[in-house]
């Protein structure tokens, strides 16, 4: 596998559809900046193509609409969990 230039971009935006598709998942308000959910939509991506590979449904030509699914599902795990972190973090106050 050869890294490009446009290998990059396109993990870029397919990260930020991803990470787009993972936040619309999750109920309520998310406030993150968008580059934090470029990056779990990165990783949500790579991540659910490994499982997609391992598990060997992965393997079709065009879209392969469980693999996009499994990632949105990761992405949408990862944005609840970083959003209700930084949620508590947010909320404490000091007295």
């Amino acid at each position: 596998m050869e890294l490009t230039v446009w290998g990059i971009i396109t993990a870029l935006v397919v990260g930020l559809i991803i990470g787009a598709l993972g936040r619309l998942v999750v109920p309520g308000r998310q406030n993150m900046p968008i580059w934090l959910h470029m990056l779990i939509g990165v990783g949500a991506a790579l991540l659910g193509t490994v499982i997609a590979r391992a598990s060997g449904f992965a393997e079709t030509a065009g879209i392969d609409w469980r693999e996009l699914m499994l990632q949105v599902l990761l992405a949408a795990v990862a944005v609840a969990l970083v959003a209700g972190v930084g949620g508590r973090r947010r909320g404490v106050t000091h007295r």
